[in-house]
């Protein structure tokens, strides 16, 4: 049973969590530390401090409120049409490690009690502009590569022909293509050469590939002129695409390699170069280089398969 001043400690902390996701989001366009790092902070600080103001607080109820509140603020995005739940999921390890880190922090300041209301209030005001202000200077994501490499029984030649094109690949038995992230079901051209236009088609729509490089039947290069949105989000509520699903991941260029290993055998090699403008980039890159090295390997897997016929 919540008692009642942890119903309005909680809400007290809901409101602060919506408003700096707010501003962060609908008014900077960042998906930054402001929302991924200070929000769960305070998550996990703030009700355990409003309760020890006026009543004492153990560590089990510190940690206790502070993810109950993140559960609530969790389920409060999927209510209000703000988040799908993938990208929740998505989130919830690093989002339950700063709640976590949040608690110990409360823990240590109620123990000394250091730090009146008014200095908290002051605290959080300051840490918003300076995790705020430290996203928006914090420039340009960096291109980054994302590798995959395959033997294919085949000779070269063959491997070429079903690398500029293929032929629809079977459903997906990959549980991460269940979750609504986009995959890749055909590939189609027109022309050949440099400066032809390939066309790699997802489930959420198609990669417009012009060709740079041409060198068969060894290097297969592009550039990506346009792209799809990478998922279609899962709300049990409603239908929603947020905004982070729009300009946030971008894919520059695509390649693939052959090399010729004799005896039938080709190298293949698939790599993908793009950017995640979400931070952290260290936590968000762990699962952008994840799911697109998966769906390389839908693609080359295919390739061998279909080469070896």
């Amino acid at each position: 049973m919540i008692k009642r001043n942890e119903t309005i400690a909680i809400g007290i902390t809901l409101i602060v969590a919506l408003v700096l996701g707010t501003i962060s989001i609908r008014f900077l366009d960042e998906y930054g530390l402001a929302l991924f790092f200070l929000t769960p902070l305070l998550i996990g600080f703030l009700p355990a401090y409003i309760i020890s103001l006026k009543d004492e607080i153990s560590n089990r109820q510190i940690y206790r409120l502070g993810f109950l509140t993140l559960a609530l603020a969790n389920l409060g995005l999927l209510i209000f049409a703000m988040e799908g739940l993938i990208c929740i999921i998505m989130a919830l390890p690093i989002n339950i490690l700063t709640t976590f880190v949040g608690g110990v922090f409360a823990g240590a300041l109620i123990k000394r009690r250091k730090l009146n209301m008014p200095s908290i209030l002051l605290l959080i005001v300051l840490s918003s502009i300076g995790f705020m202000s430290f996203d928006e200077i914090s420039g340009e994501p960096v291109l980054r590569p994302v590798e995959t490499y395959v033997v294919v029984d085949a000779d070269i030649e063959t491997v070429w022909k079903h690398v500029v094109t293929f032929d629809a690949i079977p459903e997906p038995t990959d549980w991460l293509f269940s979750t609504g992230i986009a995959y890749p079901t055909h590939a189609t051209i027109e022309g050949e050469g440099e400066g032809a236009v390939r066309y790699c088609n997802f489930t959420t729509g198609t990669f417009v590939e012009p060709i740079t490089i041409w060198d068969e039947p060894n290097v297969l290069a592009f550039d990506v002129e346009s792209h799809p949105i990478p998922m279609n989000e899962f709300n049990p509520f409603w239908d929603i695409q947020p905004k982070h699903l729009n300009g946030y991941f971008k894919s520059y260029k695509g390649q693939f390699e052959l090399t010729d290993l004799g005896g039938d055998k080709t190298g293949l090699r698939g790599t993908t170069w793009y950017t995640v403008d979400i931070k952290p980039g260290f936590y968000w890159y762990l699962w952008s280089d994840m799911i697109i090295h998966r769906i390389h390997k839908r693609v080359l897997n295919h390739i061998q398969v279909e080469a070896k016929k």
